[in-house]
């Protein structure tokens, strides 16, 4: 029978011919297909394989995940922690603005509460983040000490935000940070690879979609708008 799974992680030849190596080492698999670009793996096994399984044998370097079919959860399902997430960063931000509500104020605060946030969800995954993000942000696939610096990179422009501190440069980094990321995710979305969002870390399963980019759009229409005024 065949089994299909999605392999985060690979950033390269060798990596995937690592993979191949330990997937050839499984006795139920007498065949397979490794996708370096997207992932998408194929097998054919005796019987079924637990995903959970395979992951341990490949390492934590690597993450496996499930083919989205049509009996699996739907997108917006998925994607419940980021609007989640979004919910409570709006209701903070606007907390924050109190007494006297301004627009940049705002922004300005969600800007710190997404980045501090965010970064905190890639470090409770630190040792597979780097990874992951680099399957699709094209600084991180190119220099991998990038994707370890990268949760560090949103702390100090959250706190930038929070503190107000030299605020024009905070946004001119975001700017570069954001547009660079959201270039792969574009880029992500239209060759259709399966793959996970690392917006969230890796603790959360979120797959790469629309929202991904929608959420990045935003950052950056907010961070032209600060800096415009």
């Amino acid at each position: 029978m065949n089994q299909e799974f999605v392999i985060t992680g690979m950033t390269c030849q060798n990596c995937k011919k690592g993979v191949e190596s330990k997937l050839n080492s499984i006795d139920e698999i007498s065949k397979f297909l490794v996708d370096l670009e997207s992932g998408l793996t194929q097998i054919e096994v005796s019987s079924l394989l637990d995903l959970t399984s395979i992951e341990k044998i490949l390492g934590s370097k690597y993450k496996v995940m499930g083919v989205e079919t049509e009996h699996s959860t739907s997108k917006l399902s998925a994607l419940f922690p980021l609007f989640l997430i979004f919910f409570y960063l709006i209701a903070g931000a606007s907390y924050l603005q109190l007494p006297q509500f301004s627009v940049d104020g705002f922004m300005i605060s969600f800007m710190g509460l997404f980045f501090i946030v965010f970064s905190f969800f890639k470090f409770l995954g630190y040792r597979s983040f780097p990874s992951s993000f680099a399957t699709y942000d094209p600084i991180a696939k190119l220099i991998p000490l990038y994707g370890w610096l990268y949760p560090f990179i949103e702390t100090a422009l959250g706190l930038a935000f929070l503190f107000q501190f030299k605020i024009t440069y905070a946004l001119v980094i975001s700017l570069i940070v954001l547009s660079v990321t959201t270039f792969g995710v574009l880029r992500s979305l239209l060759s259709k690879n399966k793959i996970q969002c690392a917006c969230l870390g890796t603790v959360l399963n979120l797959p790469m979609t629309e929202a991904t980019l929608i959420e990045n759009l935003l950052m950056i229409l907010m961070a032209i708008g600060l800096l415009l005024v």
